[in-house]
Order: structure tokens, then sequence, then C-alpha cells
């Protein structure tokens, strides 16, 4: 009787200690967060009437297309949300503001249903014009909302057919939103002008140019940036700097964008505790036509005005994008600074400057700015740097010291010799 006493009563203890285990179980996994935005991507899909040109493995632009649609969607990971919109597919005529207005959501942005999606695209037909700006303005209304990374991927065979509404600038109006949305573009003619328009559309919002002229290239590289939207990525914040060290915005350590006008300064704010080190790092894409030879600076000063430390660059035209950064230790406080273990030490206000001396023809827009992405990282200060430009010296003075002393030894010894031969001359 004793033991099974015992027994039952250690048993009501387990399930009690189980009950109350769940019951404080269950309430922090309410607590725990939702799990990421899904990443979204829109496939625009040129449907104009050129699209009926058979040079793609013997068979026309369209059908290629579609049967590469068919492989993507077979593909697509389960967590990436897919749309499609086309452009050019319904209206035959030739009214240009008619056609010019011809694009439309195919299949809305969302989880896929493959059999449906498959379905849509082969009802696809060569039709009209090309009015690639608004499908990309189109696109990019489909893929608004929400922290998720989004993606265009855009396939077309011809230059926009809709001025003067340059898609260019639709790009770069689109990336100063600031909502992190690239661009990709896929060309299916090997053509000089289309090129040119596709690479920049892609340029200005940080995404990539692909020609591509059969089947499998299609299939293989849409499947590619369809995979690369599901990688996980840190978005950057979108933030906006001051024409002034006193109106800067604060930044945290993290990743920012914002937009700079040709020759305009931007300032932002960072604080820096004692024993931190700043370290920050700017770059600054030229995503139109700017004239050679530019470059960028970014400094940081005191409050007061005072420079602390600064980074410059220099580039040509053959640089897309142009990066410099510093580096700032706020060396660690006394102890007699400090009356009362209790009180915090008061950080230090470091303004940063961001200038650039860009210049451009008359005909380039100045506006929306070119990207800017700043980075910013606060980390323990060292203690001691192992670099000699700590003491004052560059590296360069080493070189120049080995140099000197190799210079000295080689002119005794040079000297030594020189003494020698001519005492054996005059003995002999």
């Amino acid at each position: 009787m004793i033991i099974r006493k015992r027994l039952t009563a250690g048993v009501c203890v387990l399930l009690a200690t189980l009950a109350a285990g769940l019951g404080t179980a269950l309430p922090a996994a309410a607590d725990e967060p939702s799990a990421a935005a899904s990443p979204k991507v829109e496939l625009v899909l040129d449907v104009s009437g050129s699209m009926r040109t058979r040079d793609m493995d013997g068979e026309s632009r369209i059908s290629a297309a579609k049967q590469a649609f068919n492989d993507v969607l077979d593909a697509v990971p389960e967590e990436v949300e897919l749309g499609i919109r086309t452009l050019g597919a319904d209206y035959p005529g030739d009214d240009r503001k008619v056609g010019c207005k011809d694009t439309k959501q195919l299949y809305p942005v969302g989880p896929l249903d493959r059999t449906e999606a498959k379905t849509a695209v082969a009802t696809l037909a060569p039709t009209g014009w090309t009015p690639i700006g608004p499908a990309l303005l189109g696109a990019a209304d489909d893929l608004d909302g929400g922290d998720a990374t989004r993606r265009i991927v855009l396939i077309t065979d011809g230059e926009d057919t809709c001025g003067p509404l340059d898609p260019c600038e639709v790009a770069r109006d689109i990336a100063a939103r600031g909502i992190h949305l690239v661009i990709d573009t896929l060309g299916l003619v090997p053509n000089a002008k289309i090129r040119q328009q596709l690479t920049c559309i892609a340029e200005a919002t940080g995404g990539t140019y692909t020609a591509v002229q059969n089947t499998d290239e299609l299939s293989g590289r849409v499947k590619q940036l369809v995979d690369r939207a599901a990688e996980p990525v840190v978005t950057p914040v979108a933030t906006e700097g001051a024409g002034s060290c006193a109106s800067a915005p604060e930044l945290q350590a993290g990743l920012y964008t914002d937009r700079q006008e040709i020759g305009k300064h931007r300032w932002y704010r960072v604080n820096v505790l004692p024993g931190q080190e700043l370290r920050a790092s700017a770059s600054v894409a030229a995503d139109r036509a700017v004239d050679n030879d530019y470059g960028i600076l970014l400094r940081a000063v005191t409050a007061h005005g005072r420079e602390i430390v600064r980074g410059a660059e220099s580039g040509t035209g053959r640089t897309d994008a142009i990066s410099t950064g510093l580096r700032y230790p706020k060396p660690e406080q006394d102890d007699a600074d400090v009356s009362d273990g209790d009180v915090k030490p008061a950080a230090e206000a470091v303004c940063l400057q961001l200038s650039n001396s860009f210049s451009a023809p008359a005909s380039v827009k100045t506006t929306p700015g070119m990207p800017v992405e700043l980075t910013i990282d606060l980390v323990e200060a060292p203690d001691e740097s192992a670099d000699v430009a700590a003491f004052g010296l560059a590296r360069g003075w080493w070189l120049l010291g080995v140099m000197v002393l190799t210079g000295l030894i080689a002119g005794l010894l040079f000297g030594w010799i020189s003494r020698w031969r001519v005492a054996v001359w005059r003995t002999n």
C-alpha cells in the first residue's frame, strides 16, 4: 500500500509539473516572432508583334519564352510568391496612345498555382506595341507593400516604342521610392541599342542585364534569378541625409540607402561611445551618363566642424560604382573622468559628410539623385594598433628607410672595392 501511494503521488507530481511547463510554454510560443515575409517576383514578358520572329532554336521567340516559362514555373521555390505581367499582348491596332497602355497583370503575385499559371501563359500570342516603361510602373505597383525582397525580371526582344516615357528614367524613379526593388533584364536580340537601354534599366536598380539567344539560356537565367530572390539578403534601410550636420539624421550600426544629387553634400550623424571604433563606408553608383574623372569624399567631423578623419576615392567613366571609407577609434575614458560608476560615459556625436565631384551634360537629369549605399559599424576599439600609421608614420616610410639603408651599404661597398682596386693598381 505504501509503495502504491508513493507511486501514485509521484505520478501526480510529474503530471502537475508537465502541466505547469506546458502552461508556461504556450504563451511563450505565442510571443515568438512571425516568419519572414515571402520574397516576391514578377516576370514581365514582352508579347509585342516582333516576338513572332523565328530565330530561337528554329522557333518563334514567343514559343521559346513559353517553354522557358513552363520550366521556370515547375522550379519556383515554395517560399517565393510569383506573378506574371505582359506588355503588348492585347491591342493589335495602330493607335499609339492606346498601344502604349497595353500592359496587364496576367497572373497575380502570390502563392503559385502552377497549372493555372501555365494555362494563362499558353493563351498568349504576339500582338502589339512595346510599352516597357508603363509595364515597369505596373509591375512596381504589383509588388508594392511589405518588407520582403522584390524582383522584376523583364524579358523583351526590343526597345521601348512608347517614348517620351524613358524606361531608364522610370527605373530610376522606382529606385528612388526606396522600396528596394531590383529589376533584372533579359534581351532576346543582340542589338547595341537594346543592350544599352536594358543595361541602363538594370543598373538603375542594382540589377543585371543578360543577353540570351536560345531557350536553354533563357530558362536557366530566369530560374537563377527567381532562386536568387529566395536567398536571404540584408535589406538596406532608406534614410535621407540632411544639408547640414545640425539637422542630420542619427544612424545606428547597419546598412542604409539614400540618393545624392550631382555636386551636393549629404550629412549623417553617429553617436560613438568611448572605447568604440566607428567604421563607415559609402558607395555612389553612376547610374546615368556622367563625365569622366569624378570622385567621392567621406569626412568625419565633430559637432563643431573640426575634421577628424577622411576617406576619398576617384574614378573614371569606366567605374560604375565608386566607394570609400574611414575609421575613427575613440579612446577609452579615464577613470578620473567618471566620478560615479553608475554614470554612463557620454557619447560623442560624429557627423559624416558625403560629397561627390560628379558632373554631367546639360541633357542628363539630376533628379532623382544617384544611388548611395552607406554602411555604419560600431565595434570595440583596439587597445594597441599594429598599424605604424598610428604613430604618425605611414608604411611608405619604412620602405623609404630600407631603400636608404640599402643605398648606404651599397655605396660603402662600392667605395671600398674602388679603393682596393686603386691600391692594387699602384702596387703593380
